[in-house]
């Protein structure tokens, strides 16, 4: 499957497209928006659906990254992150020059996008490890995907809920990410004493925050 071509876009959809052209300028976007938290009940939004309602949750961001930087040549890749709790995190990844990096919204601001840095997607995926952790969140598997793989879904304009990106990303295998018990306590202790201390922040006391693409 081949990406479509500009006439499938509206005028709107094209001057925005045209305008964030790489990476970083798709981030900054996304983080703009405000997160959706669907308060009518699940929601997957293509890239078009997005557009009108200018909010986003994970998934919906990765789908809609896809869309614009699939017009600057980049392929349209999702990388599932599985966690213990069953609240996985979707993310745009692509690659520049030699490293892996991603795009991503989230309610936490560790959860949002890096740099082109890690030289594996397995490296990409173990970045997300430590501000993954939370009240109930642990990584447990990553797995990645191309939404060409969908063959002729319209994951793109489609004004309905999108389901099928959804299944496909449960469904296709996972790999293990294994960590230790002591290291997850750890971060799960320190995670508890910050939000006690600051219950409406997101941390970003991490050590890999120079490598967040913000």
């Amino acid at each position: 499957m081949n990406k479509v071509s500009r006439n499938a876009f509206t005028a709107a959809e094209w001057r925005l497209i045209q305008r964030l052209n790489t990476p970083a300028k798709v981030q900054r976007y996304f983080s703009s928006l405000p997160y959706n938290r669907e308060p009518k009940g699940p929601s997957l939004r293509s890239f078009r659906e997005l557009i009108k309602h200018k909010e986003a949750h994970c998934l919906e961001a990765a789908v809609g990254a896809a869309v614009i930087l699939e017009q600057h040549g980049y392929p349209p890749l999702l990388l599932d992150l599985e966690s213990h709790d069953l609240l996985d995190h979707v993310l745009f990844v692509f690659k520049y020059n030699r490293g892996w990096g991603a795009i991503g919204r989230s309610r936490d601001i560790g959860l949002h996008g890096r740099k082109p840095v890690y030289r594996s997607l397995r490296d990409l995926a173990w970045s997300y490890f430590d501000p993954f952790v939370d009240f109930s969140g642990r990584l447990k598997g990553y797995a990645v995907t191309s939404l060409y793989s969908l063959g002729d879904y319209d994951w793109r304009f489609s004004p309905r809920h999108m389901r099928k990106i959804e299944d496909h990303l449960r469904e296709i295998p996972h790999r293990p990410m294994r960590s230790s018990d002591q290291r997850y306590q750890k971060l799960l202790a320190r995670y508890h004493r910050y939000k006690k201390r600051f219950p409406d922040r997101s941390p970003s006391y991490y050590d890999s925050r120079s490598k967040w693409l913000l």
